[in-house]
């Protein structure tokens, strides 16, 4: 018998359904659960989410299933059933409601009846579902289950009696965070959902097991018993704490922000959210916000006006204006206030501003520029080399996707100075100290170049010349070569090293000659856009380096407050010396009175207008979502304030609608080809050559303000950790202590630093007197 003509108005691979009376064309293969959302038609669940692998083990969406006019003897779960042409789905039929009444009796034949005092109430899917499917009196006369809490650390509360295995959570932890710490202990009724060793969550995105739970069972212990959910009103808002500029919710109550939740864009964090952009809006409410103007006068701090702040501040900027004065710039700042600080500090005459704090090597003139590669396509790569990068503490949901890669089959590669735990399989790694990173990657650049892509005329073919890759290098190259979509990513280590010029080159040489696209992590959350907005010096102006290396006479600084704001303490030291430093800051910090001489208070993110430019190169507009504290501005207000008592053309606008009419992006600036010169030697006698990673919940003035967080695990202490051969030759032991210059911490032995190196994360007070990284540091037993 011939085959039966295809339909000619169904699209390719689909099929011919029916949903409560409703025909419709959905993907073959498709789960009818899919099909019905697509339609509009609700079917209740518990266990199904979009994002996470099918379970179907709570069963609430059975449904009346009919195939070629026949019903199929049992109810279906939509969740697991998939569509076939011709199939007739029932979502409201007396048999799909009569099951799913009895699911929903089973399920709370266990569930504490305490509503009233549940964290979870008012914003609980169990809740809302048993007001349709519930029973008015259950039929179960026996005594209900306990199930003892599980500590799981600062984070995520637990009441694990409510829970109804859904696992969810489970899910979550295994396939998107991929550390698999939560799982299913026990069978039948006395099933418990745990982490089996009774340890604290150490997953950088663990938070968002709350918002999959469908019941109080995980919860937010910073936000418990805080507020009810109708109390709360939803501001949209962005998160500033990294360049990819995560959308999300801020929930707050008469101007406070009392909880974050994130806000799906399927481009950027789809509906996920790590957890410092979920827990640092704690630090907004530090002890030490600045709240009103001060000015040091006769060594004290005095609580002054605005006036009389802006007037000190204009004297001081006024005497000295041109080359004596430089403005350094958090790279969080908004594109906003960038364009009127780059205004204001060139009508003073000045051409050195920069944003690039951290950085210690700008020979080539390097600022951030957009992903080659946009953020939700790194997902589709089958190959990525990961240069100097540890994206789960950089930068958490691109190690997100760079586990859906993996798990499509893409090949992960790591060329770096820290074996981080990664959450896939690396299909190779080389992990080096600091020192021979720049040789390292020069292997891999020689290996391309020898396959008959040299890079021409300039100092990096000068610097190839007369190099021989190795065989792991050459296999590299040929995979990237071959690779139908590759992806260079260079990280934190790479961008801060004293090489930084020489690495980037050879990054971009790498993925130029090879097809790839290279994606560089900016470091801070607006420093695509601030690069775009004139927040950079001039051809004969001094970058951040150089105006603290040849101290300025006045400084503007905006938005740092801290030496864990720059590459190390020897920077803090310049501002100190200063004649004059006038500081727009958040904060008025014991270490920012040291240096400064007038605090202007200025708004955070979520407390004013702002435009942020992600790591794709998108503006991002966000609107107020907090209240100010005290008498703090938004910082396009107090620098129009200034500006115009400067007399500075340009600052007569009125609203941030005008200062926005006026933002229009540079193209990417292009490097000047030079290079820093090549260290001469790789190898570091008689000391060990620091690595300087940012701590993961250190990386700004909130996040160091922000208990929750400092009180994770991840949040690691300042510590020498040592490759053990080193220890052991040093006679330092797991537990020991060690010293610095005038710097003891204790010494913890791991394997992830290679030999010739010592990992301090920066970001605490007590390694802010180090050197920078890849300084060498000579270590001494204590």
């Amino acid at each position: 018998m011939s085959a039966q003509p295809a339909d000619p108005s169904l699209p390719p691979d689909h099929v011919s359904i029916e949903i409560d009376g409703q025909s419709m064309a959905v993907p073959k293969g498709s789960m009818i659960i899919a099909a019905a959302d697509k339609a509009g038609i609700a079917i209740p669940r518990f266990c199904y989410h979009e994002k996470l692998p099918i379970a179907a083990n709570c069963r609430m969406c059975m449904v009346e299933v009919e195939m070629g006019g026949r019903p199929m003897p049992k109810p279906q779960p939509a969740c697991a059933t998939p569509v076939a042409d011709g199939m007739k789905i029932f979502t409201q039929s007396q048999r799909a409601l009569s099951a799913q009444r009895n699911v929903m009796e089973f399920l709370l034949i266990n569930h504490p009846l305490d509503c009233p005092i549940c964290d979870q109430g008012g914003e609980c899917e169990l809740q809302d579902l048993s007001m349709g499917y519930g029973r008015s009196v259950s039929r179960f006369a026996e005594r209900k289950r306990v199930v003892p809490d599980e500590d799981l650390g600062p984070l995520v509360q637990t009441e694990m009696t409510r829970c109804i295995q859904c696992t969810r959570c489970v899910r979550v932890m295994s396939e998107v965070a991929g550390t698999y710490e939560l799982g299913g202990m026990e069978r039948g009724e006395r099933l418990q959902i745990g982490t089996y060793v009774g340890k604290p969550l150490m997953s950088e995105l663990s938070g968002n097991v709350i918002d999959v739970c469908p019941v109080g069972a995980l919860t937010n212990k910073p936000f418990r018993f805080r507020a009810r959910a109708w109390e709360l009103i939803a501001r949209e808002s962005i998160a500033y704490h990294d360049a990819l500029g995560s959308n999300l919710w801020l929930h707050t109550r008469r101007g406070e922000v009392l909880r974050t939740v994130p806000r799906d864009n399927e481009a950027v964090n789809e509906c996920w959210l790590s957890d410092r952009d979920r827990y640092g809006h704690e630090g907004l409410y530090a002890a030490d916000r600045a709240k009103k103007p001060q000015v040091k006068r006769n060594g004290a701090w005095t609580e002054v006006e605005w006036d009389d702040a802006l007037a000190v501040a204009a004297a001081a900027l006024k005497r000295h204006a041109g080359d004596a004065l430089g403005a350094l710039v958090h790279p969080a700042t908004s594109n906003e206030e960038g364009h009127l600080l780059a205004g204001l500090v060139r009508g003073l005459g000045s051409r050195s501003i920069d944003h690039r704090l951290r950085q210690l090597d700008l020979a080539d003139g390097a600022a951030a520029v957009p992903f080659g590669r946009p953020f939700a396509q790194i997902e589709q790569a089958d190959v990525v080399v990961l240069v100097g990068c540890n994206p789960r503490s950089e930068l958490p949901l691109l190690n997100a996707r760079l586990r859906k890669a993996a798990r499509r089959g893409a090949k992960v590669h790591l060329i770096g100075s820290l074996d981080f735990e990664a959450t896939y399989p690396l299909a190779s790694k080389r992990i080096v100290s600091p020192a021979a990173l720049t040789d390292a990657l020069f292997d891999l650049a020689k290996a391309v170049n020898d396959a008959g892509h040299p890079p021409g005329e300039g100092a990096l073919a000068q610097a190839l010349a007369g190099r021989t890759a190795d065989e792991a290098a050459v296999a590299l190259a040929r995979s990237l070569a071959e690779a139908h979509s590759a992806v260079v990513v260079v990280g934190e280590t790479a961008t801060i090293h004293p090489q930084a010029s020489r690495l980037r080159a050879a990054a971009r040489f790498i993925a130029a000659a090879t097809g790839a696209a290279c994606n560089e992590i900016p470091l801070g959350a607006n420093a695509v856009g601030l690069a775009a907005h004139g927040v950079l010096p001039d051809a004969d102006g001094l970058d951040a380096r150089a105006m603290l290396a040849s101290s300025r006479k006045a400084y503007l600084v905006y938005g740092i407050e801290s030496p864990l704001d720059l590459a190390d303490a020897a920077a803090w030291r310049t501002l100190a010396a200063a004649e004059t430093v006038v500081a727009f800051s958040a904060y008025a910090s014991e270490t920012l009175k040291q240096v400064a001489d007038v605090i202007l208070p200025i708004g955070l993110l979520p407390e004013i207008d702002a435009t942020l430019t992600n790591l794709d190169g998108v503006d991002q507009v966000v609107s107020p979502g907090a209240k100010l504290p005290g008498e703090a501005r938004p910082g396009w207000r107090v620098l129009r304030a200034l500006g115009a008592t400067l007399g500075v053309a340009g600052f007569d606008f009125v609203d941030i609608a005008d200062v926005r009419a006026r933002l229009v992006p540079a193209a990417p600036r292009v490097t000047n080809g030079r290079l820093a010169d090549a260290p001469a030697s790789a190898t570091v006698p008689g000391g060990l050559v620091r690595i300087a990673t940012t701590a993961i919940y250190r990386g700004d003035a909130v996040l160091r303000r922000a208990p929750a967080l400092n009180a994770h695990p991840l949040s690691r202490g300042p510590v020498f950790a040592l490759h053990p051969e080193d220890a052991l030759a040093l006679g330092i032991g797991q537990g020991g202590s060690a010293r610095v210059e005038g710097t003891i911490l204790p010494v913890e032995l791991t394997t992830q630093v290679p030999r010739g190196a010592v990992w301090v994360e920066a970001g605490y007070a007590e390694t802010a007197g180090l050197p920078a990284h890849g300084a060498v540091l000579s270590i001494a037993r204590v």
